[in-house]
This record gives C-alpha cells, structure tokens and sequence, in this order.
C-alpha cells in the first residue's frame, strides 16, 4: 500500500465529495440555463452553493464565480487586469508565485510590466521591502500567494491586502494551497482569490474565483456563453461544485506541525547532511522539504516509491521537464541544490507514524544508495 506524501499535487477524492458527485450526478445533471423544470432545480442547488461558499468565505454570494480552478481563475484575473489598464498597465508579484501567476504575467503585462518581489532565503517576502517596492512603482495589480506549494512557506498576504487597499491598488491571492488547510477568514479582504478544488479533496477540474465587488465588465477569457453573470462561459458544472462544496464544508484540519516536526528530526538524525528549506519561518503544517546530502532526487524518489512512499521532486507543474524550480533560485539554491530536494506533503489522515515510517524509509534509501545497491523492483514513473 503506498503511503501518500504528494498533497500539495493533488489530494484523493473525498468521501463526502464522491458521495455529493454521484448525488448531483444521478439527479442533478441538467444544464443549469435551460428553462424546464428540472434544470431549474438544478440552477436552485448552484445558487445555494454560491450562498454556501458565500458564507464560508465571508462574502457576498454575487464575488463567488465557478470555474476549472486556480490557473483559469489566476490567468483570468490577470488578463482582465491588463486589459483595464492597457497600455500602461504594471504587475508586482512575489518571486514564488506558482508558474500559472508567472506565466499568465508574461502573457497579460509583458516582459517591461513585471516587477518581481524577492523573497529572503527562507522563501518568505520581506514585508518591508516588499511595501516600499509597491508604493513607489504604483502598479496595476500586486499578486501575492497565501502559502507556497513547493516550501509550504506562509506569506504576509493579510499585510499586503491591507496596503493595497489603503493605496488604491488591487490584489490578488492565490490561495490554492491555503483553502482547506488553513482557516478562510479575512480572504474576501483580497480583491481577488483563486481556488482549486482538488487541493483538498475535491475533484479535479473545479474551482472557484472570488471577485471584487465593483467588478461589472465581462470577465470571461472565452467567447460565447452568458454563464456566471457573464464573467465565465461554459455550462456549469454542478456536480464538480457540490463535490466541492461537500469537500470543504467536511475536509478536516492538516492539524499541528507535530508530525512533520518529528519526521525533520528524525531525517536529520537518519540522513546526516540533509538541510530543510523554510524551516524557520511559518510554514503549512503539512509541507516539508528537504536538500538531500547525496544523490539526484529521482534516485531518491523512484526507490522511495520501492518502498510503498510517493514523494515529489517540487512542483508537479514542472515536474520532469529539467527546469530548475523558480521558487528554489528565488531563495538562492543553486541547480546542484535543487536537483537534489524532495517535498513531502501530507494530508488530514497522515498519521505520526506514517511520517516517521517515512523518515526510515529515507534511511534506508539512503544506506542502499551510499552502498551502490538498489532495489530490482520495477518503477513506473507514470505513476509517481
């Protein structure tokens, strides 16, 4: 049975959210914009779901948009954005953002209109710096993630919602990797959020995006359709939404850090030489990631996988392509570093044991590979 450490990729189903999908799926599967009585009942059970999010979040039912998760829903935002400020329009984002922020900023603002803000060696902005930066270039929008999904490393993104507000200027967070792993309250004071359903333990392919009030023009990135007030064509999928919903109404705390912390103690015994990233600032309470001493980290992965544990190289987004993770040089490793980190992320039913059943699997590892000797079980990458 594998042990599953890969959370910050994906999260498995949720009971409660595969029952809410077959539910809505076996009922509730009409189109929600046609006009006979059954798809009128599902077009009732999408705006109580709307009321529902609208209430966890602590805002109007109205900034609640439904989509396919955070990359739409951030390439959304950034396009709209631009294109309100165009020709003049500027982007501050922080040095980490995940690539659908980086990439979408490339798109929307061009190369001259992206101002990165640098984060410390930790991963973490510096407040301060960050501040003046915004103030004195004045931009169109500042981006700044909740929590990285790489480092698991908490940003000062309350501080920087508050700023932005005070100064006239709008901001986005992204926070796929906080939503269902840390508490919701004082989001809706962002202009902008971008979630991801299957961040915890939703399905894939849904999401949501949390708009500014005063938001009226069109925000849809694709012609045709009125759906979503008109800022989001395509029918609605409403069995992703209750599942959804259903997932983060019942999705249970990642609890304490004791897990993870006594997992890091026990690798730093076990594995001498190994370093931790983000340690010594706030992190996600289910993220840990670690520079092995020796050793690429497919070596490390393909025989933890051996050995019954999934674990990531970083990011699943540039996962296998041989980019050097972004997040990583932002905090001043170095391609030898980072060919050698492996991100551990667990989820709300890891055990204590389960972790420290994975620091003994990296000693073991790590004896097999000081020895030159390897497991002769065959790994099928596709599935790590």
């Amino acid at each position: 049975m594998t042990h599953y450490f890969d959370h910050n990729a994906t999260t498995p189903l949720s009971p409660p959210a595969r029952e809410a999908w077959l539910a809505a799926q076996a009922d509730f599967w009409q189109n929600p914009s046609s006009l006979y009585r059954g798809a009128g009942a599902v077009k009732r059970r999408l705006e109580d779901a709307r009321e529902a999010f609208g209430e966890i979040f602590g805002c109007e039912a109205e900034r609640i948009i439904f989509n396919s998760g955070a990359t739409e829903g951030c390439n959304t935002v950034l396009a709209h954005e631009a294109r309100q400020a165009a020709p003049h329009a500027r982007i501050c984002l922080s040095a980490v953002e995940h690539s659908c922020v980086g990439s979408a900023a490339q798109k929307w603002f061009g190369a001259t209109g992206v101002s990165k803000l640098l984060v410390d060696s930790s991963g973490r902005l510096d407040l301060e710096e960050a501040l003046r930066v915004i103030g004195e270039s004045r931009p169109t929008l500042v981006s700044v993630m909740a929590a990285n999904n790489e480092t698991g490393v908490l940003q000062p993104w309350r501080e920087l919602a508050e700023f932005c507000r005070s100064e006239g200027l709008r901001f986005h967070c992204d926070a796929a990797q906080w939503v269902g792993k840390m508490p919701p309250e004082g989001l809706t004071g962002c202009d902008w959020v971008t979630v991801s359903a299957h961040k915890f333990g939703g399905p894939k392919g849904v999401g949501l995006l949390i708009i500014p009030a005063d938001v009226t023009r069109p925000l849809a990135l694709q012609a045709g359709g009125a759906q979503e007030s008109g800022h989001r064509g395509g029918t609605e999928d409403f069995p992703g939404i209750a599942a959804m919903l259903a997932a983060l109404e019942t999705q249970a705390s990642d609890g304490d850090a004791r897990g993870r912390d006594g997992f890091e103690g026990a690798l730093m015994a076990a594995v001498p030489g190994s370093r931790l990233l983000g340690a010594e600032t706030p992190r996600l309470a289910n993220t840990s990631m670690a520079v092995m001493p020796r050793h690429g980290n497919l070596k490390w992965l393909t025989r933890l996988d051996e050995r019954g544990f999934a674990v990531s190289t970083g990011s699943a987004c540039t996962a296998g392509r041989g980019n050097p993770s972004h997040t990583l040089a932002a905090m001043g490793l170095d391609p030898d570093d980072m060919g050698r980190v492996l991100r551990f992320s667990s989820g709300p039913a890891t055990t204590s044991d389960e972790w420290l059943a994975l620091a003994a699997a990296l000693e073991d590892c790590w004896k097999a590979l000081q020895g030159g000797n390897r497991s002769t079980t065959k790994v099928s990458l596709s599935n790590l």
